[in-house]
């Protein structure tokens, strides 16, 4: 018995599949991560479309449920060529998709995950993106099971003057708390302490990748002897 869905989707990632079709990858709203071939997908006339970050409406069928299946596509919006007129923001973009194509599970829906990447798309370039880029790295992590407790000092329970996150619990401390543990504690940015999209320079985006960093290192790569992917380790390297 054929099985047939149709949803909107975000291209992660995009390989060649013998000489003319291709396989992608794509982030659905409601079918999760979900991979299948494009018939003709390497030529010209795919190539434009399948670009890592392009939205399209996408429909997979399959005789079998468990089959890679095929997609048909139609172009919504070219996020792609959008990112092409600066390098920091199609660094931004690519990391971004690796890192859901390399964290999220296959065929399991994560909806807020959808939404806000297609938001962070809509908003590349806008004053304060490369913020909402960490903000979103960190809704990842919590949609994974794997969030940040940044509300209250893990040691006072004071919710002012948060200054720090112990790697071991995810938890905030405040300034007076961690100081006699400043070496084993890793820095919370002002932007993200006052709960505000807006970061002081780059000094701040990178404490905040270097936050969310760790928590992927520890909790979904090294468990799996991986590494994160080097898109993401390059768009980090534009802060420091």
């Amino acid at each position: 018995m054929a099985v047939n869905w149709e949803d909107q989707g975000i291209i992660l990632a995009v390989r060649r599949f013998g000489e003319h079709d291709a396989i992608i990858t794509l982030l659905t709203e409601k079918q999760g991560r979900h991979a299948g071939i494009v018939k003709g997908g390497s030529g010209k006339g795919g190539r434009a479309m399948l670009q890592q970050g392009n939205l399209v409406k996408a429909w997979w069928r399959a005789r079998l449920d468990e089959q890679l299946g095929t997609f048909t596509l139609e172009s919504a919006r070219a996020f792609a060529a959008e990112a092409m007129i600066a390098a920091d923001l199609l660094a931004g973009l690519s990391a971004m998709c690796a890192m859901a194509e390399a964290t999220l599970p296959e065929r399991e829906p994560h909806g807020a995950v959808f939404r806000h990447t297609l938001h962070l798309l809509e908003h590349l370039g806008v004053p304060g993106w490369e913020a909402e880029y960490v903000l979103w790295e960190l809704g990842l992590l919590r949609d994974m099971g794997y969030g940040l407790d940044l509300s209250a000092c893990a040691v006072t329970g004071v919710t002012e003057d948060l200054s720090h996150v112990s790697p071991r619990s995810g938890r905030a401390v405040s300034r007076a708390a961690a100081e006699p543990y400043l070496s084993r504690l890793l820095t919370l940015p002002a932007f993200l302490r006052e709960e505000a999209a807006t970061a002081q320079g780059p000094t701040e985006i990178a404490q905040g990748l270097a936050l969310t960093r760790h928590f992927f290192e520890t909790h979904v790569f090294r468990p799996h002897s991986q590494e994160l992917p080097s898109s993401r380790e390059r768009f980090a390297a534009r802060f420091s």
